[in-house]
């Protein structure tokens, strides 16, 4: 099939890494030497992702995790550190600038960065096209001269100014030992990408020496009308050895991924073994059980699982095996489900994708008015500030508790039916391989809802002395206190603040966008005025027909996207490119992208398994391991043969998809052309704005 032969390959790059924390930033010029400081993470000039304001520390700890695919090219990661503004715009103190080429120097790895000076002649990026001809001309009085003829096309990826498009022209010089010659385009008005298209002539002398050979990489015949894209670079302002120490330093950790993923129908194979996983006796030998065994990495293998499982109704049966399975090793009760598994990685993921709507009416409220008040609530004797009252904070802190128990104790009803069904099963199972211990089935429940969703320090009521019984636990863990999970639920995708075009307007303004909270559930996508407030458009899924990328020229606006459905056209901008390619990809992708995201890590990770099958052939013949552990030992291994035919068709399913892999990468390596979009010339331009 043409498919096949020519496969449609995306590109997916991703990153994930923690903004650990900073020290000996430059203290504030006042009195008061402290700073409210922050940290953002961009891709080139783009902001991404931002960490929490840490008042009143030159060495604020963040310990912040962060994770997104990147959508587009980019030049340049770099993490900023902003000094929080009140009057006037955040400063910012200094930032870290990896270039893509160098990230897989720190993969993996947490590293201390210095932080260089933010500079403006530094803050250059983007791909300029041109075209450029040379010509042969006859004068009036017949002599021969040449004419230089220089086409400005357009620039891509130009840099955000305050977080908006510039406007950018662009300068073209010709020098030479006795001559200067500049000429510039029109301005273009609020655009990262502005499309030129002016052509500038400049007359020449060919040197006696000029021969038709060129040193860019293009055939002999095409050097009279060559294409060149060239990639902008910082301006040399002369300043390369400026200090930097005294600005102080960024630990960060990060992992930087680039991956193809083939079409929908390549995986095929490989969503099929993962979909008999629930069913496979014994569970440790299922396809979706080995591949997270072979992917440690929780962002890898899990979560792609979890979905894809989640989305054919296999989801709740899988947990419940892999959780028998580790209560079957537990050997005491208080250490139930406390570590790094493989249950509580899916339980964990399985929550904050079905709880998300949750948990957000649970605690938001509750939240916002402990935020208002602002109460004291430091008891740490060595934090206490001047003034503070140890008793007086004692109390507030009490207080705070008590409303956020309260509001998770009154919230059991609104537990989602997935979650319940899980829970539900823990409780159980917990029960009978702790007989004799009357806590066990609390415990089992609270070491995920409390310690692993609410995150606070709140491990079991009875722990605490905040309730003398566990009413909530046992609702949400009880089959007869819900609707039967027959009854199917909306699971909210995805959330978050956008821009909204307002319908019906014809003419273009910022009165004509209005910020809404934009919401994705199972069932519908809705807008609203704020998040909790009721919706003031609702479309059913079935009723969209396609979800687009929108040019930065249809609006002059940038990361815009359109959802058609039935009735009308909805316009979104979304705050960053990640944003906007997460919504476009949610809302129109096959859930066999979740089986492409599977095989990424996959690929990569085979060779871990190699030693899994020497391992069960040994057991099986042997009784017992021959190989070194160290090879398999963190591979649960029940039942040899089983497990040997899974990984067996784990690499059969592989080196297929690795096949139809290295086919593409040929095609592309002999396509890709010096001097294409893909493959820019680097080249010193320089940016005017």
């Amino acid at each position: 099939m043409a498919e096949e032969d020519d496969p449609v390959i995306r590109t997916l790059q991703s990153l994930r890494g923690k903004i650990c924390e900073a020290k000996n930033l430059l203290p504030y010029p006042g009195p008061n030497k402290m700073r409210d400081c922050f940290c953002t993470v961009s891709l080139d000039q783009e902001e991404v992702f931002r960490t929490k304001v840490f008042e009143k520390s030159l060495s604020p700890f963040y310990g912040e995790d962060f994770y997104f695919e990147i959508p587009r090219t980019f030049q340049y990661l770099s993490f900023y550190v902003y000094a929080k503004g009140f009057m006037q715009r955040d400063l910012p103190i200094g930032k870290v600038a990896i270039r893509k080429e160098d990230l897989s120097k720190y993969s993996g790895k947490e590293h201390w960065f210095s932080l260089q000076s933010v500079d403006p002649n530094s803050e250059v990026q983007g791909k300029v096209h041109i075209e450029m001809k040379l010509n042969e001309l006859i004068t009036d009085n017949g002599s021969v001269c040449q004419q230089l003829v220089v086409r400005i096309i357009e620039c891509q990826g130009l840099p955000l100014i305050n977080g908006q498009s510039c406007d950018p022209y662009a300068t073209v010089s010709l020098v030479g030992p006795s001559r200067s010659d500049q000429k510039k385009t029109k301005v273009k008005k609020k655009t990262s990408s502005p499309q030129f298209d002016e052509t500038f002539h400049f007359e020449v002398t060919r040197s006696s020496s000029y021969t038709k050979k060129s040193q860019f990489q293009v055939e002999e015949e095409d050097i009279e009308k060559l294409e060149i894209k060239y990639l902008l670079q910082p301006k040399d302002n002369g300043n390369k050895t400026s200090k930097t120490d005294d600005l102080g330093s960024l630990r960060v950790n990060l992992t930087y991924t680039e991956d193809h993923v083939l079409p929908s129908n390549y995986y095929i194979s490989l969503r099929d073994l993962l979909l008999k996983s629930p069913d496979f006796k014994p569970i440790s030998a299922s396809a979706a059980h080995v591949l997270c065994d072979i992917c440690r990495e929780r962002y890898e293998a899990v979560l792609p699982v979890v979905r894809l499982l989640l989305h054919y109704s296999k989801l709740v049966p899988f947990v419940t095996a892999v959780a028998e399975l580790e209560l079957e090793q537990t050997q005491e009760a208080n250490t139930i489900f406390r570590g790094n598994s493989l249950a509580t990685r899916c339980l964990d993921d399985m929550m904050k994708i079905v709880g998300k709507r949750y948990l957000t009416v649970t605690l938001k409220p509750v939240l916002d008015e402990i935020c208002e008040s602002n109460k004291p609530c430091e008891i740490d004797p060595i934090k206490l500030k001047e003034g503070d009252n140890v008793e007086v904070n004692k109390e507030n802190l009490h207080q705070y508790v008590q409303k956020v128990f309260n509001s998770i104790v009154h919230s059991s009803m609104s537990c989602p039916t997935l979650m319940c069904d899980v829970f539900n099963a823990l409780r159980q199972m917990a029960t009978k391989r702790f007989p004799d211990d009357p806590h066990v089935k609390y415990s089992a429940v609270s070491s995920f809802v409390f310690l692993r969703f609410y995150a606070v320090a709140v491990l079991s009521p009875h722990s605490f002395h905040l309730r003398s019984h566990h009413p909530f636990l046992d609702e949400i863990s009880s089959t007869g206190s819900k609707e039967s999970s027959g009854v199917e639920e909306s699971l909210i995708l995805k959330e978050g603040e956008v821009h909204k075009r307002a319908q019906g307007r014809k003419r273009l303004g910022k009165k004509n966008f209005k910020k809404r909270w934009l919401r994705l559930t199972t069932r519908e996508l809705s807008y609203h005025k704020q998040p909790g407030k009721e919706a003031l458009c609702t479309i059913p899924i079935k009723n969209i027909l396609a979800v687009e990328k929108l040019d930065e020229t249809a609006f002059n606006r940038k990361n815009m996207f359109q959802v058609i459905y039935t009735e009308k056209l909805l316009y979104v901008q979304a705050n960053n490119c990640v944003e906007a390619s997460e919504w476009v990809e949610i809302l129109s992708r096959p859930i066999s992208v979740e089986t492409g995201s599977v095989a990424r890590p996959l690929l990569r990770h085979m060779l871990a398994a190699s030693h899994v099958p020497q391992a069960c052939a040994s057991i099986a013949v042997y009784q017992g391991p021959q190989k070194e552990q160290d090879d398999y030992s963190h591979f649960t291994i029940e039942d040899s043969r089983e497990t040997f035919n899974t990984v067996k068709h784990i690499r059969e399913v592989t080196e297929k998809l690795l096949e139809h892999h290295e086919t593409f990468q040929k095609k592309r390596s002999t396509s890709t052309k010096y001097g294409s979009e893909d493959n820019p010339i680097v080249g010193k331009a320089s940016q005017h704005q």
